[in-house]
């Protein structure tokens, strides 16, 4: 099995260690990863703006880099939804694009759903309690729910625990934070506040943007929950600093 890991701007500049976790996990399915040297960023940015042909010149490079490949997977509920459902969408009135799009789109899928498919052995242990925030790219768009979960209950001493109120958006949303500040800040205050009611000692997600919106909320409120990617606690990565934890 030949595996593409595209690893998504925000995991490549912010948070490195994911795209390695990722790489662990899908090595322990004994597949071969390649990390493509061609790939960019997705074209999300310029799409959620409304900017649609600046978003399929930075998909078009992208598509023809994974190309190939039996499987993309990529750590990024966001991304991965941008590939899967949106490509497709841009490419409507372009049909020699469209079809290589929607190959791109039927091999590409989120981490934790393609290593919930393939029967990942999760060789982990995290004493304390967890709780599972879902990006709204991954439950709306993809409906990637149970497979986290299911990838959670396998690590050693891990206990689970609900966020009140989990559908509700983290208030990070793309460039939706940017445009809206306010309505954002209060958003994330509520989300940030649900996550230390559920009482959590560890918050994971999928979506890297997600997890830089919370956890900078989390520390403003000067909570001690560490905030991780879900790849880095299922590889046993969580010796290292969590998210945010390193300007504490």
């Amino acid at each position: 099995m030949r595996i593409a890991l595209f690893v998504s701007c925000l995991v490549d500049l912010y948070r490195p260690s994911v795209g390695f976790a990722a790489v662990k996990l899908l090595e322990g399915l004994g597949a071969e990863v390649v990390v493509p040297e061609g790939q960019t960023c997705c074209g999300q940015p310029a799409f959620n703006s409304g900017d649609l042909a600046a978003a399929r010149d930075l998909a078009r490079p992208l598509i023809d880099t994974l190309a190939g490949f039996e499987h993309v997977v990529v750590p990024s509920g966001s991304c991965a939804g941008m590939l899967v459902k949106y490509y497709p969408e841009l490419f409507a009135h372009e049909p020699e694009w469209l079809a290589k799009a929607r190959t791109l789109a039927r091999h590409s899928r989120e981490l934790s759903a393609f290593l919930a498919e393939h029967g990942a052995v999760i060789d982990a242990r995290h004493a304390g309690r967890v709780a599972m925030h879902d990006s709204c790219s991954s439950r709306r768009e993809l409906n990637v729910l149970a497979e986290p979960r299911r990838l959670l209950n396998a690590v050693a001493g891990l206990e689970q625990v609900d966020i009140p109120e989990a559908e509700t958006c983290c208030g990070f949303g793309g460039t939706f934070c940017v445009k809206y500040p306010d309505i954002s800040a209060r958003m994330v205050s509520d989300k940030a506040e649900a996550v230390i009611n559920s009482g959590a000692d560890t918050l994971v997600s999928g979506d890297m943007g997600c997890l830089l919106n919370i956890a900078g909320r989390l520390k403003r409120m000067e909570s001690p929950v560490r905030v991780y990617h879900i790849a880095e606690l299922l590889a046993g990565m969580t010796d290292a600093p969590g998210i945010g934890e390193g300007e504490r």
